[in-house]
């Protein structure tokens, strides 16, 4: 098992004897317990990686063994409180609020979707926690972790079931 290190203080992730820069919240990092909906904060834990999410007409088919599937111009995923399918994937169009996920930008032609809030997700306490391609400008996220698209690619095929990010904001880069 893979724990992929992601450390909002230092600005990088590290993996597979790399590290590399990346972006976090533009509202910080917190503890998983005080996420909530719209902080823009990063939540810090141990997420399991759940699935990939990849823009196949841009990217053609990314060799991974995580469980994956094409993204659609349909495709969404809920971040209304009140939606019984908060923190799922929707179909568009989508009667509460939701993130289109099929963008005009590059942010999110790779996703890894992460366990967080999602075992059963708890309305408010933060949705759509992804692992996604970095902004040109390295902007910050919405609590999301993003990293540079060919890094993220490349990890893609090797990470596998059951592998993990771990955020947490220290001093100390883990090495490997």
């Amino acid at each position: 098992m893979t724990i992929v290190h992601a450390n909002p203080a230092a600005g990088t992730v590290t993996a597979f004897g790399e590290t590399h820069a990346a972006s976090f919240g533009k509202g910080g990092w917190c503890a998983a317990a005080d996420k909530r909906e719209g902080d823009g904060k990063t939540p810090l834990g141990l997420w399991p990686i759940r699935a990939a999410l990849i823009r196949s007409d841009r990217l053609g088919r990314l060799h991974t063994a995580l469980p994956w599937r094409g993204l659609r111009p349909w495709d969404g995923w809920s971040d209304g409180a009140d939606d019984p399918a908060y923190n799922r994937p929707v179909l568009r169009p989508h009667r509460f609020s939701h993130e289109a996920l099929w963008r005009d930008d590059h942010a999110y032609d790779i996703i890894l979707v992460l366990g967080h809030n999602d075992s059963p997700p708890v309305p408010g306490l933060g949705s759509a926690i992804f692992w996604h391609v970095r902004q040109p400008d390295r902007r910050p996220t919405e609590g999301c972790v993003a990293c540079a698209a060919d890094v993220l690619a490349r990890w893609l095929t090797a990470l596998q079931p059951g592998d993990s990010l771990a955020i947490t904001a220290s001093a100390a880069i883990p090495a490997g």
